[in-house]
């Protein structure tokens, strides 16, 4: 089934409005980032570290053209940034609307002495040039953007021709025995522990639910080829929960 995701975006529960749906996403990381990368790692048993270690090296020839400009989008505390930056020659910048994300990305950049090239800016509004980057990137959180399509939009127009855009989400595993079990526990599991962790029930109702609502990796593959990308494909992880998809710009 399509899924056209020029009308889709995020849409926590009760809420109403794409300003302020924006405001209440960005309140919601606000609040949960001290406590953020803790959860990350627990509810994902650790398996988000490899994630991250696999989407850097199915991006290295990206990273290690000569020159290269990347930017992180939805960058949240910073480790895909931070592990971008750590792999190659490329100048790699995250950027964020949640302050508070930002901080604790920028403590974690300082305590491993990388240079923190951060800024604050809605990914619907990138503050860069037309056709500057080699390389876009999203871990987890492209799904919170208020207008999936205006996402596509903006990160095919900061990219040069024969750059790529790389989104890693969460996603609807293929395997019908699988996926009652995950779906089990993103229901009646994950919210219980992470609303008693960061003490913010809210946000770990909305992040679950948010998942199941995000497009499966075939239909966000055909909307990234609607908005423009060639050579569009996705690396399904750990039973599907996770897919990494890949769209270049037309050079």
């Amino acid at each position: 089934m399509t899924i056209d995701l020029k009308t889709r975006g995020a849409r926590p529960a009760g809420v109403e409005g794409e300003e302020e749906i924006s405001r209440w996403v960005r309140r919601m990381f606000d609040g949960v980032a001290p406590r953020y990368d803790m959860l990350n790692h627990l509810l994902s048993f650790q398996t988000d570290r490899y994630w991250r270690w696999r989407t850097v090296r199915l991006l290295d020839a990206y990273l290690r053209r000569p020159a290269a400009r990347v930017v992180d989008l939805c960058c949240g505390s910073g480790d895909l940034t931070l592990a971008l930056q750590a792999r190659g020659a490329a100048t790699v910048a995250g950027s964020d609307f949640s302050h508070e994300m930002l901080r604790a990305a920028r403590r974690k950049a300082e305590a491993r002495r990388l240079p923190p090239l951060l800024f604050e800016a809605d990914a619907l509004r990138l503050p860069v040039p037309d056709a500057s980057l080699d390389l876009v990137t999203a871990a987890f959180g492209f799904r919170n953007l208020v207008d999936y399509g205006r996402g596509l939009v903006e990160m095919h127009r900061a990219l040069r021709p024969g750059g790529a855009a790389a989104i890693l989400e969460f996603s609807t595993p293929p395997n019908a025995q699988f996926r009652r079990i995950y779906d089990f526990y993103s229901r009646h599991v994950l919210p219980k522990i992470g609303a008693w962790i960061s003490g913010a029930p809210e946000a770990y109702e909305y992040l679950p639910d948010s998942v199941r609502k995000f497009p499966g990796a075939e239909a966000l593959a055909e909307q990234m080829r609607a908005h423009g990308f060639v050579d569009v494909r996705f690396h399904r992880m750990t039973f599907g929960i996770v897919a990494l998809h890949i769209g270049v710009k037309r050079g």
